[in-house]
Parts: C-alpha cells; sequence; structure tokens
C-alpha cells in the first residue's frame, strides 16, 4: 500500500536542492478511466515495472525490477506518455524537478507507514497548495495531458 502526500513547490529549500538526486524518466503502457495505471520506470541504471490502483492518498502498488532489454522492448509502448524528472530525497521528502514539456513544474511528495500519520503531518513552510486530490497532478496525468492550468 502506498500512502503519500503531494505539494507544488516554487521555491525549495538549499537543503532539499543539496540532497543525493536520480534522474527518472516513465512511461505508460495503460491508463485506465478510473485511474488505475501501468507504468515502465527508469531510475538510473535500474528499471521497473508498477501497477498502481486508483486513488488519493492511500493505494495499492505493485512493482518488480525489470532488466534493461525488458525495459527497452517496452519503453516504445509509452510513447506519448512520459514523464522526465530529477527526484531529490531528503528528510522522508522526494522533490520532484519535472524537466521536458513539464519543466518548471516542481512537486514534493511525502509517504507515510499510515493514514493516521499522513493526516497528522504538518508540511514544512516552502511546500506550496497541497495537490494530492487533485487527479490534474497525478503522473499518468502529467505524461498524457501536460502541465494543468492553476
Amino acid at each position: 500500500m502506498e500512502i503519500e502526500r503531494k505539494w507544488l513547490v516554487e521555491a525549495p529549500s538549499d537543503e532539499s536542492l543539496n540532497a543525493p538526486s536520480q534522474r527518472i524518466d516513465q512511461g505508460y503502457l495503460a491508463i485506465e478511466p478510473d485511474g488505475n495505471e501501468t507504468r515502465v520506470r527508469r531510475k538510473e541504471d535500474h528499471y521497473f515495472l508498477t501497477v498502481k490502483s486508483a486513488g488519493g492518498l492511500a493505494r495499492e502498488e505493485y512493482e518488480i525490477e525489470l532488466n534493461f532489454e525488458q525495459f527497452a522492448a517496452l519503453w516504445p509502448a509509452t510513447e506519448g506518455r512520459r514523464v522526465e524528472k530529477t527526484r531529490y530525497v531528503a528528510d522522508g521528502i522526494e522533490l520532484d524537478l519535472y524537466a521536458g514539456a513539464l519543466a518548471g513544474l516542481i512537486i514534493a511528495e511525502v509517504e507515510f507507514t499510515s493514514e493516521e500519520e499522513a493526516v497528522a503531518y504538518v508540511p514544512p513552510s516552502w511546500f506550496g497548495p497541497e495537490v494530492t486530490a487533485d487527479r490534474r497532478y497525478k503522473n499518468h496525468s502529467l505524461a498524457v495531458d501536460g502541465r494543468p492550468t492553476p
């Protein structure tokens, strides 16, 4: 089960941008009208196939690691449904700086072990508006529809 909240960020903290980072490319193989999704992802030299259920704060997630050949065979099927970003991770915060068509978009994500923990979380002052429940900011929506207008 994945339990996470998301916020827009306009001015990340210096500490977050000095944290370790990874380049991430992900593409969507299937996006169901109800929000279920199947994606492939490259994180540096690691490759994954992930299935996520629809949902907001909490949703089911299944992930298996792929080898490069498996990833390369599936990647072309995601044409037109991709996002590219650099993820910085510090103090439990994942800060995604998007590139390409989504350049300038920055989203902070925080994962939790329970819904109670998620509800009780008080975000840092540099976080902007929360977008956890806004489907336009799901990565599959960003991959298909682009950056939402405010």
